[in-house]
Parts: C-alpha cells; structure tokens; sequence
C-alpha cells in the first residue's frame, strides 16, 4: 500500500504516485516512444479499480487530454470521494492541435465544464496547462487570480500551475497551493521551485519522472527505481503523477515507489504521465 505525504497546508494528503489519464482520452499528439491503444470502459474502470486498491487516491486530468474527463466522471460514479481529483484550464485540444486561452473568461467557462463532464461540484486541484509563458501568464493573464475567486466560491480546494520554466515556477509558486512541475534523472532545473515550495508550505506534485518513457541508464541499473529514489528523498515532493495504462506497470511501479520509501522491495517500469 502506497504511503501518503501533505499536499503543503491544502489539507489534503495525496498518494506518493498519482494516476495520469491523458492515454484515457487521447492518442494523438503524445510524446510516448510507443503508440498504444485507448482503454475500453472495462479496461479503465478495472485500472482505476487497481490503482484504488494499491493506494493511489490522486487522479490527474486536464481538458486537453481529449475525452478524459468525460469518461473519468462516470468512471468514478459512486465512488468520488475515494478519489482527489486534479485538473488544467488554459490548453485544448481539437483537431490535433493544442490551443490556449487563459483569459478570465475561458477560465471560468473551462471549469464550469469540468464540474459538468466530472460529475462533481468541486475539483480539488487545479492548475493552469501552461504553454511555455509561464511569466508572462502569471503577470499578465489573470488566470490564477480567476482561479482563487473561484476557489473562493467553492468550486475548487486548491489552485497553481503546471510549469515549464525555472522562473515562471518560482513566480506562480508565489501565488499557488500546488505547483506542477518536472523532475527525472535527465533533468533537474526545476529543483528550484521544489525547494522554494518545501520552505512555503506548498504542494509539489511531479511530471514527468520517468521522462515519458524515455529515461535509461546502464545496462544493469534500474531506472525507475532510481527515479523514484532521487524524487521521494525530496522532502517537498507531495506525489509523481505517471500514466500506465497497464495493470502489470501500475502494480510494478506502485512496488518500486514503495521500495523507495522503505516499505518493500521491487521493480518499476515504464509510461509516466
């Protein structure tokens, strides 16, 4: 069973690995080494089944992952409160192709429609899907300001942003609950706002820690493990996000996650969110 760690002062504790959907919804325009094939009903219900009992509680979602969202809200029918349930505004995707809009008035408009298509009356993280800008979104958009009065008015728990930069990191961290950021053996720039939300009290949650299915390392030496023993020694760190889709790596990388802890022995592999 997967240990838990604050998600910063938000209250909330979340599962040291979260659940990524994008591979629920969408297929196309993802940077994964192989192609796969989108779960049926069956399959995904059974997989967050899975995940629910190896002890993840955190699921990611976003807009731009296609029909994610729609599909979680009845997949998680019944059982809403089992789960904490992270989602975007900023990014859409149609026709494969990304857009943004982090206006003021497309932000109100997206979580609107994420309570709808969740089936929920209040999302428990939110982060802005950043488009590389991050400075300029947090100066000069709006967007996190629309998303604390929202939060004000109980439609979210807790609001920030998922990163890109070093910079616009630090910069949003200042004025978020829960940062999103990358971390894995191939790059580290960002422990910066690792460190800066650890002294502030606030969430970190990890992208990317397994580089997308990418990161190697010499022959004999196990990546994942490694992975996750460089992330989980960080205090600051809440949770990493991956995005199996398979039983057989969401089992294998939940035991590794937990041998980096101490809990117990095993191997991971590979496609994180």
């Amino acid at each position: 069973m997967l240990s838990r760690r604050p998600l910063g002062k938000t209250g909330m504790a979340v599962s040291i690995l979260g659940l990524g959907t994008v591979k629920l919804g969408r297929d196309v325009g993802v940077k994964y080494p192989r192609g796969f094939r989108i779960p049926d009903d069956r399959e995904a219900g059974n997989l967050i089944a899975l995940a629910r009992d190896l002890g993840i509680n955190l699921i990611d979602t976003a807009p731009a992952y296609g029909n994610s969202e729609q599909r979680l809200g009845t997949l998680l029918r019944g059982q809403r409160h089992q789960w904490l349930i992270c989602s975007k505004v900023g990014e859409e995707f149609d026709n494969g192709e990304s857009r943004f809009d982090f206006s003021p008035e497309h932000t109100r408009f997206s979580i609107e429609r994420s309570l709808k298509r969740l089936q929920t009356d209040c999302i428990d993280i939110v982060l802005i899907h950043s488009d590389g800008n991050d400075e300029a979104i947090v100066r000069d958009s709006g967007t996190l300001e629309t998303l604390a009065e929202l939060k004000k008015a109980g439609k979210i728990r807790a609001i920030g942003m998922s990163s890109k930069t070093p910079g616009g990191g630090l910069l949003a961290a200042a004025h978020s609950d829960v940062m999103m950021v990358t971390w894995n053996l191939a790059r580290n720039e960002d422990i910066p706002v690792i460190d800066y939300c650890h002294r502030q009290h606030k969430g970190v949650l990890i992208k990317k820690a397994l580089a997308s299915g990418h990161v190697t390392l010499a022959a004999g030496e196990d990546p994942v493990r490694k992975s996750f023993q460089m992330i989980f020694a960080h205090p600051g760190v809440s949770s990493a996000v991956i995005g199996t889709i398979s039983p057989d790596h969401l089992r294998a990388n939940v035991e590794s996650a937990s041998e980096s802890q101490g809990d117990k022995t095993g191997r991971g592999f590979d496609s994180p969110e």
